[in-house]
């Protein structure tokens, strides 16, 4: 680590399919599954998934700026789930896995609406994006079973069947920014 960590706090479906992309990343320190942009303080998994309490699934990113920028963090975002559909991200339908920037800055939310409008207006996508840009206000940490779930039930069916695909395209399009493995000597 080479400076004062920053966060990044984003919802773009299922918070396992996220945590394990950004946790390979160069740069992003720490990686924690939670809630944020709901009305009921305190949410749990399950009442989060009844979409009665305006949370998202989310995660929250401790990151080294000086390793990995917040628009780095921003293009891998729009690299590894749909921001054209509104309220699911593939079978995870509902408020829940809505896609959403939370930003914890005006400099973060300036870059965020620019990304934003730049990917609306030249990505690859037909379809408006739905992305929201909005202000954190609380990030609940999801319970202990739902932290770097896919690297403890990597053999999982949802893992996979949803979460793997995503992994291996972040590895080979996002190559040059992965963790280097522990070399066993």
């Amino acid at each position: 680590m080479t400076g004062q960590l920053e966060r990044a706090t984003l919802a773009g479906g299922c918070f396992w399919c996220l945590e394990a992309v950004y946790e390979m990343l160069r740069g992003v320190e720490h990686v924690t599954s939670g809630y944020a942009g709901g009305h009921v303080p305190n949410p749990d998994y399950h009442s989060v998934c009844t979409g009665r309490t305006g949370h998202a699934e989310v995660v929250q990113l401790e990151f080294d700026p000086e390793e990995i920028t917040y628009q780095d963090i921003l293009d891998v975002f729009f690299t590894i789930h749909d921001p054209t559909t509104l309220n699911r991200q593939g079978p995870d339908v509902g408020t829940q896995y809505r896609s959403a920037i939370f930003t914890h800055s005006p400099e973060q939310q300036e870059i965020a609406e620019a990304t934003l409008h730049e990917v609306d207006t030249e990505g690859p996508w037909d379809d408006p994006i739905v992305t929201e840009v909005i202000p954190l206000e609380t990030f609940y940490p999801a319970e202990e079973y739902h932290q770097q779930y896919f690297r403890r039930n990597p053999y999982q069916g949802y893992c996979q069947a949803i979460i793997a695909p995503k992994v291996a395209k972040a590895r080979s399009v996002f190559l040059e920014r992965l963790k280097r493995e522990p070399s066993s000597a």
